[in-house]
């Protein structure tokens, strides 16, 4: 697949969703069940959304013993504060806000206060990682045409700088929208904006790059 095909893939659109009112119905329900702690609930969120989490915060912190750490600290945030969700918005929305807020105070233990400090400072938690996470509704950056070009753009992915990378991530991995996106980052929708257009002039060289190396090793 060309770079031009693989950045067009990103934009292709998922199914056909819910009707907005089955989704607000179903966050309803959400809201409720978890107020009630229905352990039955919790196992099927678990369920649904446990491949999209950990893919969130392995692309987050790039380590994959951190990530399953806080993998486990975010389930158990949702257990015992459940009361705050209130079905407003999307559930997986309030899910990666929780996500989001571990990551930061694990960094606030290693002295930076915000993952905007993370983006300036880089690091070694930046550096490409392999990884794979199994998932039954591929997003659209899975959607490409062989194992070889997803591969390729996670690891153009890992090469970003942190906050581009989370919103890529964000809006093609996990399907948000730009205004859930700005909840769970907490930044103004210009900003989302930005670091979406500036992430995406950051991954198309990488992609032409790992593309052009492909085509001499043929």
């Amino acid at each position: 697949m060309g770079t031009v095909s693989a950045i067009r893939a990103l934009f292709t659109p998922a199914a056909l969703s819910p009707t907005d009112e089955q989704v607000r119905q179903e966050n309803l329900a959400v809201a409720e069940g978890l107020k009630r702690q229905d352990p039955g609930l919790l196992d099927q969120l678990i369920m649904r959304f446990q491949h999209r989490l950990l893919r969130y915060l392995l692309f987050l912190t790039g380590n994959r013993e951190q990530a399953e750490d806080l993998f486990q600290e975010v389930w158990m945030r949702v257990l015992t504060r459940g009361t705050q969700f209130n079905g407003k918005s999307r559930f997986e929305t309030w899910l990666f806000t929780i996500a989001r807020n571990l990551v930061i105070d694990q960094r606030r233990k290693r002295t930076m206060s915000s993952l905007d400090e993370l983006f300036e400072a880089g690091g070694e938690d930046d550096r490409p990682l392999a990884f794979e996470v199994p998932d039954h509704e591929p997003g659209p950056f899975d959607r490409m045409s062989n194992v070889e070009d997803r591969e390729q753009i996670a690891a153009a992915l890992l090469q970003l700088d942190t906050l581009y990378r989370e919103v890529l991530v964000l809006r093609f991995h996990e399907g948000l929208s730009l205004e859930e996106i700005a909840k769970v980052t907490r930044a103004p929708l210009s900003t989302v904006k930005s670091r979406l257009y500036r992430g995406m002039a950051s991954i198309k060289p990488r992609l032409e790059r790992a593309q052009n190396r492909r085509s001499e090793a043929v």
